[in-house]
């Protein structure tokens, strides 16, 4: 059965749409993600002390060395900005209202990304290196999945001077 094509034009393919139905079971280490996420509103990640690298979400077994993991390494909320892009489509190619930014953030104490929406990103574009922080759904809102997490929103704003970029804290609400 497995033959390797040699000229593109003996492709055969067939037009018209496949329905495909999925359902996203988190395993046991999932589970303690999510279930931290509802329950107290912080996010669980995995440590391998082998490999000195900690997941998030939460692992079973490292993906390196195969040693098997604990969900029990609580990470962020903060964290840096790695990589981000904008989207203009959906999921499912129709346009949305207004582009949406999705942001790589490496939480405080995570070595692994997460990524998710970045809401609200300012006048100013970000920056790779930017600070960013989780923001958690309010706990009566809450269900046990990822959209516990609004998303991402900056903590510090960029001051322009001619020349040189400096940065300052921006107070969030319920800090000193």
């Amino acid at each position: 059965m497995l033959e390797k094509i040699a000229r593109p034009e003996q492709i055969r393919r067939w037009e018209g749409d496949m329905p495909v139905r999925h359902r996203y079971t988190p395993g046991v280490a999932g589970d303690a993600f999510f279930t931290a996420l509802k329950e107290r509103g912080v996010l669980l990640g995995s440590r391998c002390e082998s490999c000195a690298y900690t997941y998030v979400p939460a692992r079973l077994f490292c993906e390196r060395c195969f040693a098997e993991l604990s969900a029990d390494t609580e990470v962020g909320p903060g964290g840096e900005l790695v990589s981000f892009t904008i989207v203009s489509q959906g999921i499912e190619g129709e346009p949305l209202d207004r582009p949406e930014m999705l942001g790589a953030v490496r939480l405080d104490g995570a070595d692994a990304v997460l990524i998710h929406r970045v809401l609200e990103p300012g006048e100013e574009p970000l920056e790779i290196g930017e600070r960013l922080e989780v923001v958690v759904k309010p706990e009566t809102e809450r269900m046990g999945s990822i959209l516990d997490i609004d998303g991402f929103r900056v903590v510090e704003t960029r001051v322009r001077t001619p020349g040189q970029a400096k940065r300052r804290l921006r107070m969030l609400p319920g800090r000193s």
